[in-house]
């Protein structure tokens, strides 16, 4: 473990996360958990604090892939990788596919990055498994590659800034479950887990139908689709026609943002509740007006930048944590008021960039 990381306490350590502050404007130390060994899907939980490096050495270029740019989530990661390299005194080059179902357009755009001279390469993937050959590829070429974020299957890989989203969906079903234990009267919950096949929506899925096991949530069939809104719109739209005992609506903060809209319409404030398994600006403001009861923060934001140090420190032989992501914590309508909004999301006038040279 590197010189720059500082084993933090572990008591209290996520109550302490939303007030991460430091002096002047650096968003560092940042309590995270690393996990040993790295790319272990049972491997141990290390509490860290998250320090990177002052700068670069030279200014290397970094290219950045997103799976698209189509909500507010992409939007903070975009703002994480972009300030960060500017901070450290990176090149920069981010490209998005355009959705996820657009994976051959992902291989592309990262095929183009690197004949083009790219230095290294950070991944918000499209599929689990599907960039593997890539990767391996692009790898063996001696570039580092950062798998942010999604997740991937490849061993090819140079690190990993991302946390668990099987952790992420467990709180969000936690919370059901803890409000309608079994022998209590059962509730039907609309479950919206995000696109089939990647790697973050199974993780989530699985860690939200473990939570609620046993419990009185009945999950009605996953209703999988990708996140823009229209489509989340239209899926939330059919289950609440086709199943009007719903009692909740849980997914993607895509899923959250759209819904609140369609409850109010269809006069059901108060019938259907809706829950995001994660956190984005829209979901945020939710929570602060009443309209969704709470999600887990992921800090992607944090995600960002960890990935773009990580690269740096690779190419650079600096030691690095192979393996790392933010600490997670819920946020909901009791505590966001005690909470930094801007240790989580990016600034309310951010604008998506592409370019920095």
């Amino acid at each position: 473990m590197t010189h720059a990381l500082k084993t933090a306490a572990l008591a209290g350590a996520t109550a302490l996360l939303p007030f991460a502050a430091t002096a002047g404007d650096a968003w560092f130390p940042y309590p995270a958990q690393a996990i040993e060994p790295p790319f272990s899907a049972d491997g141990e939980m290390m509490e860290v604090e998250y320090v990177p490096l002052e700068s670069a050495s030279q200014d290397w270029h970094i290219c950045v892939s997103f799976p698209h740019m189509k909500d507010a989530y992409w939007l903070g990661v975009n703002y994480g990788v972009i300030d960060e390299a500017r901070r450290l005194g990176v090149r920069m080059t981010v490209v998005e596919a355009d959705g996820y179902t657009e994976l051959p357009r992902q291989i592309s755009q990262i095929e183009d990055c690197v004949s083009g001279g790219a230095d290294a390469v950070v991944i918000g993937a499209i599929s689990f498994d599907g960039l593997n050959s890539l990767i391996r590829e692009v790898a063996g070429q001696g570039v580092p590659v950062i798998d942010v974020i999604n997740g991937v299957s490849s061993t090819d890989i140079t690190a990993k800034s991302l946390v668990s989203f099987y952790t992420m969906g467990y709180q969000t079903g936690a919370y059901l479950a803890e409000t309608h234990p079994a022998g209590t009267d059962e509730v039907a919950v609309g479950w919206f887990p995000g696109p089939a096949g990647a790697g973050w929506v199974e993780a989530a899925h699985n860690g939200f139908l473990d939570a609620v096991e046993g419990s009185a949530v009945r999950v009605l069939e996953p209703r999988y689709g990708d996140t823009g809104r229209e489509v989340q719109q239209r899926l939330v739209e059919d289950v609440l026609t086709a199943s009007p005992e719903v009692r909740y609506i849980a997914g993607t903060a895509v899923t959250a943002e759209a819904a609140q809209g369609i409850v109010r319409e269809r006069g059901l404030t108060g019938q259907v509740d809706i829950l995001s398994f994660y956190m984005t600006p829209g979901v945020y403001t939710g929570i602060e007006r009443g309209f969704i009861l709470g999600a887990p923060a992921d800090s992607m934001v944090i995600q960002g930048r960890i990935a773009v140090d990580q690269a740096v420190r690779a190419l650079e032989g600096e030691e690095f944590i192979a393996h790392v992501g933010p600490e997670i914590f819920v946020v909901n309508q009791d505590n966001i008021n005690e909470i930094d909004r801007n240790t989580i999301l990016p600034p309310d006038d951010f604008s998506p960039v592409f370019t920095i040279n």
